[in-house]
């Protein structure tokens, strides 16, 4: 139960009032009483209480005026209305529906005491579910996507018009690790069904026996281990969005029955002989190509067909260079905060080498190196040497390339072009000696030799 909940209790009953008083303000609550409905009115225009308790005879006015005043406020102040009046059916089945409660008179303080604790914990829990939806909502905004190249701008287009359509069913392909379940999030906290449920299956890592009643739930004694019924994720969601990650491996039998949820909009519970109706907006992403799956046949095609109305293909990062060091920069914000770090910023290096390399794992593989680099980090920018060998080495071997030195009739100094090549790597290194002895694949103690030999110390 919520601490130091504000409540208001409008009763003419005084002696049920002080008991309820008694009982809340033991708890920490702070408790305001009203034997008449014009002086809980003026309380009520000055300040909205967490709970109202109110007995619709008051001796001044009607408590239907009281009630009105707070009618509109929902779960922000919940009523309890516990009355000896008469009340029509259908108006005790709008207070037993909504976020309040009704009690009929006579009854006790230990009884409606025990209804305005159900009632404040039911509305601190909607309260805070209210509050998570509205972060999500935030979270996988169009905002929360690092957009800046052309390419993710026209995805981020297609999520806005997506997003406030009716369509059903929606496609996304991209490789592993391109970020398709939070355009996938994204489409559904931006539509109408954002107050409703996502749920998201990996379609891949749920065995083929136990898909399908993962997805449409079971009756109690279905199967060996059904012990209970059970409701699938797209019963579930009902009203919301279910994502379908890597539906490019799902099993042909499987597939068939999925293609009758898209076509029909109903299914039935493994074992159940009812059919079920859902309204779901199911988002599908692989990144197979399930064109080819389709002529190996392992893919049905009248499903393809039926989830690719509305395709959105998610480019790889190294297609959209332009993102990578806004990217960086988001994820070096985010773990300061989960590391109580401080690095503002990258170095120049680290910059270059960010942008040179493949990234051939996509944004997840570049979030997990900026995760590695902020806890090795002690400094406050995020610098070479704690980036993984391997990008550091493709940087170094794609630029040098196939030597192509000419030596001249006259001959070199070897020591000469040794001594400019140490002072080029400690140029490009910014002095730091373990940057640049990697860069010419030295280790660092034939590095400082020769550092000490051509006098740089």
């Amino acid at each position: 139960m919520e601490n130091h909940a504000n409540i208001l209790i409008v009763d003419a009953d005084q002696t049920l009032g002080r008991s309820l008083e008694q009982i809340f303000s033991g708890q920490g609550h702070v408790v305001e009483r009203f034997v008449a409905g014009k002086a809980a009115l003026d309380a009520l225009s000055n300040r909205t209480p967490d709970l109202l308790v109110l007995d619709l005879q008051l001796p001044d006015i009607d408590g239907w005026h009281v009630f009105e005043q707070v009618s509109d406020l929902g779960d922000v102040c919940p009523v309890v209305v516990a009355t000896g009046r008469e009340l029509p059916e259908h108006t005790i089945s709008t207070f037993l529906n909504g976020p309040g409660d009704y009690l009929r008179k006579p009854v006790s303080a230990e009884e409606l005491a025990a209804v305005m604790q159900r009632t404040l914990e039911n509305s601190r829990l909607r309260k805070e579910v209210a509050c998570l939806r509205s972060q999500k909502s935030e979270r996988y905004g169009q905002p929360s996507i690092i957009a800046r190249s052309r390419e993710m701008h026209q995805v981020l287009d297609m999520v806005a018009k997506i997003a406030g359509s009716d369509a059903a069913t929606v496609f996304i392909q991209g490789e592993s690790g391109t970020g398709k379940e939070l355009v996938a999030r994204a489409i559904h906290y931006q539509s109408a069904r954002a107050s409703q449920p996502f749920m998201a299956i990996n379609c891949a890592a749920v065995p083929p026996s136990l898909l399908e009643s993962e997805l449409m739930g079971h009756e109690k004694g279905a199967f060996t281990d059904a012990k209970n019924l059970k409701k699938g994720l797209f019963e579930l969601a009902d009203g919301g969005t279910v994502f379908l990650d890597e539906i490019g491996d799902m099993d042909p039998a499987m597939q068939a029955k999925l293609l009758r949820v898209l076509e029909e909009r109903t299914f039935r519970r493994v074992g159940g002989t009812r059919d079920i109706s859902v309204d779901v907006r199911i988002v599908s992403a692989t990144n197979r190509n399930l064109r080819k799956a389709m002529e190996d046949k392992s893919f049905r095609p009248d499903l393809y067909y039926r989830i690719g109305v509305i395709p959105i293909h998610l480019p790889p990062l190294r297609e959209r260079r332009e993102d990578i060091l806004p990217l960086a920069e988001f994820f070096i914000s985010q773990f300061n905060r989960d590391f109580n770090k401080n690095i503002r910023g990258i170095s120049r290096m680290a910059q270059k080498i960010l942008l040179e390399y493949s990234w051939p794992g996509n944004i997840r593989e570049l979030r997990n190196v900026i995760e590695r680099s902020i806890i090795l980090e002690c400094e406050d920018q995020l610098l070479v040497e704690n980036l993984p060998r391997e990008l550091v080495a493709q940087s170094v071997d794609d630029n040098i390339g196939p030597l192509n030195f000419q030596l001249p009739p006259e001959g070199v100094n070897i020591e000469d072009v040794e001594r400019e090549l140490i002072r080029q790597a400690l140029e490009m290194a910014s002095g730091n000696q373990t940057h640049a002895a990697r860069l010419l694949h030295l280790g660092i103690d034939a590095f400082r030799y020769r550092m000490k030999k051509f006098g740089f110390v």
